[in-house]
């Protein structure tokens, strides 16, 4: 088969991989319009479920991608200025960078060839592609281009965020929640490499405009967020990399292809940050995609879908879940009044896949110090 991929991220580059391993005839070329090397963002997190799919499908992009890497099994959340931390929460940390740089390799090894600081805003000269994968990210040029034919709904969230990087270490993967003259902003931050973690604030609309975020140069954010949060920053810098304010919007299609053309990754559904979900999603899509293509045999209609079928109750089970994580951070304004173990079991359940029953398992300690606190609560 000739495959084009449009998009080289963890999606694009990953199902590239699968497909020229498993068939060295397949003609593969993935269009990146970043340069080689460039990449927006710090760290990524992946739990240990997430990896495991791709131990399972590809142990040796597995054992590349966590060579090294930091791990650690605890959260921590910071509330009214207590520090609760949450056990048995296994979250593999490194560099977006590092990942990337890992999947160009191994894509190289099977002869998947890479074009970088190509732009790609349709599908005008693929004429002869047996198969187009648009995996060009959450703002898809690709998907914007035929619209009609992908139907896609945006629902862009109020909150506003920024990403990014700092010095210090922040070994549990940490949740900040701070509240200052201007109102509530939250960080999200997690050690991934021995020298830098991500740093990404969060702020509700009322706190940005109060705060004058909106009026603000990159650099007098970066300074207001440093101040906001210097005593957990411990005067450490924060590091910018492009790190603007943008609000994240939830991605879905009513149509995953058409012709030959499929959406992959961000592009066909986004996750949210709070959740880590969107590598995640983005390589459990090539897994499927790849799979669909060998099990029929080449026809690409039948592959594309197969892919539908095999992947979208979890894709919709995992998009689900952010969405309801999103919205907990969102609507934070009624439960800032609890005390900091409520707080906390409350954001362990905030996306309603997690029952007391497995915060006992887990974490033992914190459903106990719960079950003090709230003797005659619902343990459901």
């Amino acid at each position: 088969m000739k495959i084009h991929i449009v998009g080289g991220g963890p999606a694009g580059l990953f199902f590239a991989y699968l497909m020229g391993r498993a068939n060295a005839g397949h003609d593969l070329h993935v269009y990146e319009r970043d340069a080689e090397g460039a990449t927006y963002g710090w760290g990524l997190v992946f739990s240990d479920v997430a990896l495991a799919f791709v131990r399972e499908i590809a142990p040796e992009v597995y054992d590349s991608i966590t060579r090294g890497q930091v791990v650690f099994d605890d959260m921590e959340i910071v509330h009214q200025g207590q520090h609760v931390t949450l056990a048995g929460n296994t979250f593999h940390r490194m560099s977006r960078l590092d990942l990337l740089t890992t999947l160009y390799w191994h894509c190289r090894e099977v002869g998947v060839h890479l074009a970088f600081e190509c732009r790609c805003d349709d599908l005008t000269g693929f004429g002869d592609a047996d198969l187009i994968v648009a995996a060009d990210g959450a703002n898809s040029a690709i998907r914007a281009r035929y619209r009609e034919r992908f139907a896609p709904t945006l629902d862009e969230r109020p909150n506003l965020l920024a990403w990014y990087g700092t010095t210090r270490l922040f070994e549990p993967l940490s949740l900040i929640f701070r509240q200052n003259q201007d109102g509530l902003i939250i960080a999200h931050c997690y050690q991934y490499s021995r020298t830098h973690s991500t740093f990404l604030v969060e702020v509700p609309p009322d706190t940005f405009h109060l705060a004058g975020l909106d009026r603000m140069s990159e650099a007098d954010s970066l300074a207001y967020c440093e101040a906001a949060f210097a005593e957990d920053l411990q005067g450490h810098p924060l590091l910018s990399n492009r790190s603007t304010w943008f609000r994240y919007g939830i991605v879905k299609n009513t149509h995953w292809f058409f012709d030959n053309v499929v959406l992959l990754g961000d592009a066909l559904r986004t996750g949210h940050p709070s959740i880590g979900s969107g590598t995640r999603l983005a390589m459990q899509d090539a897994i499927a995609l790849s799979e669909a293509c060998q099990s029929c045999a080449g026809c690409v209609a039948d592959a594309l879908e197969e892919f539908r079928r095999i992947r979208r109750p979890g894709s919709d089970s995992l998009q689900q879940a952010a969405i309801k994580s999103t919205q907990w951070y969102e609507n934070l304004g009624s439960k800032l009044h609890l005390d900091p173990i409520s707080f906390a079991y409350d954001y362990l359940r905030r996306s309603g896949r997690v029952s007391h029953a497995e915060i006992q398992k887990r974490d033992p300690a914190l459903a106990a110090a719960y079950e003090r606190l709230h003797p005659v609560a619902e343990r459901s």
